[in-house]
């Protein structure tokens, strides 16, 4: 017999009512296993998920080839001078799991070195992304959950490597809402266009953490240090006219002509001469290579720290044990 969301949350309920706390570790892997009986219903949600690709064709233009062999969680394509990677699991807002991470690296190294002149990344349905798949924590390794976080933060540190180290212009275009890391890694896109629907928000002091993607540089930089320090430590959700307002975004588009009004100007930039825009965002961004790496090495130091405190294990388990409300 499947145990229901009820069941689960009265267990949880059980948990917190023992005399004695068996700790935040064996609350992942109580979870994990509650999720391990709902196998069934990930089954349906991928069947829907697919479903969900085909009805959402209206993101994907008339003629684009859409071959993304290889990948599970991206449809990458390639056409007229534009390599596109959209984030492909609606069903779950596009929330970054470990494979999507690794399939993002690798788009991001393919897109790098073929015959492209610029490269965009997108999101599938309604979400850009929901940011962090925070079911990622309730995967224990043998070495527990120090382990878990070292490796969490050698794969946050190479993830966020690649936009820093990314050669060409890249364009983010954000569809709906923005959570988490889709929206501190904005500041290292040379472009950022939004639909009015879509809105930025990075809750990361709600969660016991704090930020990544060189925001804490970044940020600070495009908006002044108030502003950042609204988002990145109290949370403040901007909307699209407020993220453009104070930089974060180039410009917002009617979510009603977004895709048109968009894609009409990216063709038109694919179009430059591609060897001109690579060397102009070298000049424009090589002085500031050395010291985003750095920002990020220090990031993913202090998240790694956070990831282990009392204060991020409580809020994720929590937040596990009741619907999202991001």
């Amino acid at each position: 017999m499947r145990a229901s969301q009820k069941d689960f949350e009265n267990a949880m309920n059980q948990v917190k009512l023992l005399k004695k706390d068996p700790g935040n570790e064996v609350k992942l892997k109580l979870y994990s296993l509650y999720k391990q009986e709902t196998a069934r219903q990930n089954y349906v949600d991928l069947v829907s998920s697919l479903s969900s690709s085909l009805e959402s064709s209206s993101q994907v233009e008339p003629g684009t080839d859409r071959k993304s062999t290889g990948y599970e969680t991206l449809m990458v394509t390639s056409e007229d001078g534009i390599t596109k990677i959209m984030l492909n699991r609606p069903t779950k807002k596009n929330a970054l799991n470990v494979e999507m991470y690794h399939e993002i690296m690798h788009a991001l190294k393919a897109a790098s070195k073929d015959d492209s002149a610029i490269t965009v990344l997108t999101g599938n349905g309604d979400y850009y992304s929901s940011g962090n798949d925070l079911t990622n924590f309730t995967d224990i390794p043998p070495g527990g959950v120090e382990e878990k976080a070292k490796n969490g933060a050698i794969l946050l540190r190479e993830f966020v490597g690649c936009f820093i180290d990314f050669p060409k212009p890249l364009i983010a275009v954000v569809n709906g809402p923005a959570v988490g890391i889709s929206v501190t890694l904005l500041g290292l896109f040379d472009a950022v266009y939004a639909s009015d629907r879509a809105t930025f928000h990075t809750p990361f002091s709600h969660l016991g953490q704090s930020p990544e993607g060189c925001s804490s540089y970044t940020f600070p930089k495009i908006m002044s240090p108030a502003k950042a320090t609204e988002m990145l430590v109290f949370g403040k959700k901007l909307t699209a006219g407020e993220a453009c307002a104070q930089g974060l975004v180039t410009e917002v588009f009617p979510d009603s002509t977004f895709q048109k009004e968009v894609w009409t100007r990216l063709k038109a930039f694919a179009k430059l001469p591609p060897n001109a825009m690579r060397i102009s965002k070298e000049i424009i961004r090589n002085r500031e290579k050395e010291k985003l790496h750095a920002v990020n090495a220090e990031e993913c130091s202090v998240l790694q720290g956070r990831w282990l405190s009392d204060e991020c294990m409580n809020a994720v388990v929590n937040f596990l044990s009741r619907k999202s409300k991001l």
